[in-house]
């Protein structure tokens, strides 16, 4: 693919792929960042496009992924810094509640994490970065039913594992 057909097929896209990548990263410069990055591994890799039936879906795809690495990256920091504020409030709880409180915080994590990938990405577009049903729809290309349901069966499987982990833990 030379720098016109580039230029046709690709650059008609970009103000979509901005709007996607600021939809997930709700902050500008780090979706113009992402989408930076989209078009430079697009350009790079242009050698390769013609054998994609549709190279928007492509780049779609691609600033998804890409901003979803992000999002995780911010949020591991997002859970040390929690744990730095946490750290600040332990001399208002004690010892054993400290340790419960980490204890359960971890277990949920591992709860989420050990979730299908569609599970675990409508739950944390929707409970943690809280977007609408009609934002997750557009991000997702699901209907909002079919999102309500796969929310619903997520938190109701991630409540049923820490009931089930807990009880387990207080048997023991």
């Amino acid at each position: 693919m030379d720098l016109q057909a580039f230029k046709q097929r690709i650059l008609p896209v970009q103000g979509r792929l901005f709007r996607l990548a600021q939809l997930f990263l709700r902050n500008r410069e780090e979706a113009e960042d992402a989408l930076q990055d989209v078009l430079l591994r697009l350009w790079t890799n242009r050698q390769q496009l013609d054998a994609y039936h549709s190279v928007e879906a492509l780049a779609v795809q691609m600033t998804k992924n890409l901003c979803l690495d992000k999002l995780k990256a911010h949020n591991k920091q997002k859970t040390t810094d929690e744990t730095d504020m946490q750290s600040l409030h332990a001399a208002s709880i004690s010892p054993y509640q400290q340790v419960e409180f980490a204890d359960s915080a971890e277990l949920i994590r591992n709860l989420i994490d050990a979730m299908p990938d569609q599970q675990k990405l409508i739950l944390h577009l929707r409970d943690v970065e809280e977007y609408s049903f009609e934002e997750i729809e557009q991000i997702t290309g699901l209907s909002v039913n079919n999102i309500r349901v796969i929310l619903s069966r997520a938190r109701q499987r991630l409540r049923d594992n820490y009931v089930k982990a807990n009880d387990y833990e207080a048997g023991h």
